[in-house]
């Protein structure tokens, strides 16, 4: 299995009130690919970061294989995803993914 996970930093334009609204769209966005992405196990995103955090959100995801992980950046459902509801409102993000043993 391969674990993908990502934050990302609201970019500073946006007010308090809109950047929960577009971090619920995120999720909801997110979340809503379960069941839709061959090889996705598993996508839970993290919307209520503690003070002490320098991530807004954070994407957790699980995948059968690295060649599922591939597929996954690439389907349309994805893609749509992340083009109209994340990049567009996102000033840093930060990758790691790793294989879970």
């Amino acid at each position: 299995m391969v674990k993908h996970v990502i934050l990302w930093k609201l970019k500073d334009e946006y007010s308090d009130a809109q950047k929960e609204k577009i971090k619920q769209e995120i999720k909801e966005g997110l979340e809503g690919l379960a069941g839709q992405i061959p090889g996705l196990i598993d996508i839970t995103v993290n919307i209520n970061p503690l003070s002490s955090s320098n991530a807004d959100l954070m994407l957790d995801s699980v995948f059968e294989s690295e060649e599922a992980l591939k597929g996954y950046s690439s389907h349309p459902a994805h893609v749509a995803v992340a083009n109209e509801k994340v990049r567009p409102f996102t000033a840093v993000r930060t990758c790691m993914d790793y294989v879970v043993e």
